[in-house]
């Protein structure tokens, strides 16, 4: 019998929506289902540090749980590892974790600290290390940059079109946008990404992105994978792309 693989979108702080999403994987695959989360765990939303405890403590319990990096996670990753704050080079010029376009002030207060208008990033990460929990910041620095399962290859972004998936790399694994979204050629597997918000799921021939703006306050999406069969779950049961 083929095992059932699900996939989440990206969370972006959205608790109460993971909450209720596992609770709708539950349902469908029961407790020991097989999830891969795509990513984007932090930032925009109002809880980033709920989501993370619900998942290292799925991992830590031992959940047949498959957690990815985003960018976001990166970005909130490198600016609390010791010993100074990172940026990355991938955001654009002007732009940094607490860009109110990021969401990095949300993360920070979900961990209970305020970002003032005046502050240095080494003052405001050494504090906003404390305050993380026992666990989160090598829960971020665990995630791993892609998931292969037979036929499905699951990561954040997508892939660098034209270069093969065992020589792909981070930076593109985690922001990569239009050159991947643009290219309709096979990558070799059937991409299942997120990264790039969209109304609904789009189901393309080589790819699937499952990014449906639970960030800006829209839904979050879980698919089903049987064989060559995709589900979308809703409230009402599943339904076939």
């Amino acid at each position: 019998m083929t095992e059932t693989i699900y996939a989440i979108g990206d969370i972006h702080g959205q608790r109460a929506l993971l909450e209720e999403t596992l609770t709708r994987i539950e349902a469908d695959g029961g407790k020991d289902a097989n999830i891969v989360f795509l990513g984007d765990y932090v930032d925009r939303g109002p809880d980033s540090k709920g989501v993370i405890d619900i998942l290292s403590e799925g991992l830590a319990a031992g959940r047949n749980w498959t957690c990815l990096k985003g960018n976001h996670d990166r970005l909130f990753e490198w600016f609390v590892t010791p010993p100074a704050p990172r940026n990355d080079p991938h955001l654009l010029v002007g732009y940094h974790w607490f860009h109110p376009n990021i969401g990095g002030i949300e993360t920070a207060a979900s961990y209970g600290l305020e970002v003032p208008e005046r502050v240095r990033q080494t003052e405001l990460a050494e504090e906003l290390r404390s305050l993380l929990p026992d666990g989160h910041l090598r829960f971020l620095q665990d995630l791993k940059i892609f998931h292969r399962a037979g036929p499905l290859y699951f990561v954040h972004a997508g892939v660098r079109p034209g270069v093969p998936l065992e020589d792909q790399v981070e930076d593109d694994l985690v922001w990569i946008r239009q050159e991947f979204l643009m290219d309709q050629r096979d990558h070799g597997a059937f991409i299942v990404h997120g990264h790039t918000p969209v109304d609904t799921p789009d189901f393309r021939p080589h790819r699937l992105n499952l990014d449906t703006g639970a960030g800006y306050g829209r839904q979050l999406t879980a698919a089903a994978f049987e064989g060559d069969k995709v589900f979308i779950l809703t409230p009402s049961g599943r339904v076939r792309l």
